[in-house]
């Protein structure tokens, strides 16, 4: 096993990209550090806020609730909570979510599909096969799932929803939106409307595996078992592209991450000239945001007869 460049101690993890080899001590301190740099560099957090954890019970949610509900001790008046979203797809445990808000003190509030919607996912994709051209799994789910966020958060007095995405989810993004050619993904999530939650990733930055590792080296329960549609997502095809381009030139996610972080800016004055592109408006039947004149939530429901 190799030595810890830092301290001599056997390492736990060789950072490629890097040239690195750390033991635990010195990983959790470069982990933390980095995180507590890019809540500073991107004001995710300050005095006062109040923070919703969208948590699901997997490694980079309860990494992320884990690591706010620390760093809020050193913000006064400010609160983290988690929301968990049942969405009823099989086999999805939500104890240990609720066991992570009780082991950290953390207020927990869930809510459901089937209460919210009358439906669960799994009852969604049934009656999607009906259609012509049916989306897939993630699509119905990503919809319905980041409309509950958003309310609920709002509802809560959340004034940030932090979510797990990591460096691994922020270049698949990039990379999905590059595809699709939907360049405006870059600017969406700046709203000021009041019905908006401002979004904050403070793992935006840590790779897949050291937040794996990090959860593993504090002995921090999760839940390991993905989604059963992740398979069959876009998502995951991009993402097995993006690993390989890492295997092959280790770095490729940092380069890729600092190239939308330039391209973020350029984006976002080019969208704000044009007040029509940024245009944010209230959905017709819900009230809910929404670009058009009814939110995406109302559409699927029409579309596939849910109430």
């Amino acid at each position: 096993m190799n030595s810890c460049n830092k301290c001599r101690d056997s390492s736990v993890i060789e950072l490629r990209y890097s040239g690195q080899s750390l033991c635990a001590t010195c990983f959790i301190k470069l982990f933390e550090q980095r995180v507590r740099k890019t809540i500073r560099r991107n004001r995710f957090f300050n005095p006062g806020d109040k923070i919703a954890v969208a948590l699901s019970g997997g490694k980079d949610s309860i990494v992320v609730l884990y690591l706010l509900k620390k760093l809020s001790k050193k913000f006064p008046d400010s609160r983290v909570f988690a929301i968990t979203i049942d969405e009823g797809v099989r086999d999805r445990n939500f104890e240990i979510a609720k066991s992570i808000c009780d082991q950290l003190g953390v207020e927990h509030h869930i809510f459901s599909f089937q209460k919210e919607f009358g439906v669960t996912l799994d009852e969604i994709l049934e009656k999607s096969k009906n259609l012509e051209n049916p989306a897939p799994p993630c699509s119905y789910c990503g919809v319905f799932r980041r409309y509950l966020l958003n309310k609920k958060a709002r509802e809560l007095g959340a004034t940030k929803l932090a979510t797990g995405h990591n460096l691994d989810d922020v270049v698949q993004t990039a990379l999905m939106n590059f595809i699709r050619g939907d360049l405006k993904r870059f600017v969406w999530g700046i709203s000021k409307d009041e019905k908006f939650v401002p979004r904050i990733t403070p793992l935006r930055e840590c790779p897949e595996e050291e937040v794996e590792l990090y959860a593993q080296l504090f002995d921090l329960e999760v839940n390991p078992n993905s989604c059963i549609y992740r398979e069959m997502s876009f998502r995951s095809i991009i993402g097995k592209i993006a690993d390989s381009l890492e295997e092959k030139h280790p770095g490729t996610r940092f380069q890729i991450l600092r190239s939308v972080d330039e391209l973020g800016p350029i984006m976002r004055k080019s969208y704000e000239s044009d007040k029509n592109r940024m245009k944010v408006n209230r959905c017709t039947i819900c009230g809910e945001l929404t670009s058009g004149t009814i939110c995406k939530v109302c559409e699927l429901r029409m579309e596939l007869g849910i109430r």
